[in-house]
């Protein structure tokens, strides 16, 4: 057997785990929920690894995490959705499975994944915008992963669009992924129907009693339909991704900006409305080139394909 790697994609309801090979493939995969536990945690892992590698060669381990890490990728200093807190989980999950382990920022993953085997392979100057319950933000320059001076940047989910807006649970108010993400999307959905304006709409009608209800996959799907209350969820949704790629555009100037995450496959719906919010909004509005938009091409296995890629890298 020819040596593959493991790349892990930790999320707060499921803990994946996938052989991934050279070219980028996914060989092989296993999955189980996210244990609540530190302990827990990191057993899980090796209780995957382990089971893989009765059935491959693995030569290195990578591991994503939505959190908060050190420059250097060693230390998980906050992760809000798992229990490491200023953890050394590189050097632990290292000495657990006794093997290397690259440890990564799960939008970085995901924009390593897109950079080596999707949507952005050859750029230069890019960006990933991740967009699900959130907004993660990755920039890649010149084939090197850009994380600032303490390994948070970039934060282009929380840059404030709206003073004293929707409240974050990020701590501040008016947070451009209160306006823009799954979350939001269900947000605007509620507000609408609330606002009695779309009485006839069939969103209105089925969830006016039970706004909890809402998802944003049921907003999209009732968008595909023509449903008057979702299309304006949907273009309130596309006005504020235009807002944020702006933003984006004025102070990085990137020839591409991917977008990724949960809503990615449902582009048609917002994309081109955000292109246009984009282009009017950005300085210098029709005399400056735009960044190519493009939808992400390697869908929930990003973080895993790239983190595996990472690993590799070990060998």
């Amino acid at each position: 057997m020819a040596p593959v790697c493991v790349g892990f994609d930790i999320g707060g309801t499921n803990l994946r785990g996938a052989v991934v090979d050279a070219h980028g493939t996914v060989i092989d995969f296993e999955q189980v929920p996210t244990p609540s536990s530190t302990s827990a945690l990191e057993r899980g892992i090796k209780h995957i690894v382990e089971k893989l590698g009765k059935r491959h060669q693995i030569a290195a381990v990578g591991v994503a995490v939505a959190a908060f890490l050190d420059p250097d990728c060693t230390t998980v200093r906050f992760a809000p959705h798992l229990p490491w807190r200023d953890a050394a989980v590189q050097q632990r999950l290292q000495n657990l499975l006794q093997l290397p382990v690259r440890l990564e920022h799960d939008a970085n993953a995901a924009a390593w994944g897109e950079y080596r085997f999707g949507a952005a392979r050859d750029a230069k100057i890019w960006t990933l915008f991740a967009i699900g319950t959130g907004i993660g933000g990755a920039l890649m320059i010149d084939g090197k992963i850009y994380r600032g001076a303490f390994g948070t940047a970039p934060e282009f989910g929380h840059l404030t669009v709206i003073p004293d807006g929707r409240t974050c649970p990020c701590g501040k108010r008016g947070c451009l992924e209160r306006y823009c993400s799954g979350t939001a999307l269900v947000s605007t959905a509620r507000e609408l129907i609330a606002s009695g304006r779309f009485e006839e709409s069939r969103l209105s009608i089925d969830f006016r009693a039970r706004p909890e209800a809402l998802t944003g996959h049921v907003v999209m799907q009732a968008a595909r339909r023509g449903d008057v209350a979702a299309l304006a969820a949907v273009d309130d949704f596309a006005h504020w991704l235009g807002e944020g790629l702006a933003i984006v555009g004025d102070v990085l100037d990137p020839e591409l900006i991917v977008i990724g995450g949960g809503v990615a496959g449902e582009s048609v719906l917002y994309l081109e409305a955000a292109r246009r919010q984009y282009g009017k909004r950005i300085v210098g509005a029709g005399h400056r080139p735009l960044a190519r938009l493009r939808t992400a091409e390697l869908g929930s296995d990003a973080g895993m394909i790239g983190v595996a890629d990472l690993a590799r890298q070990l060998t």
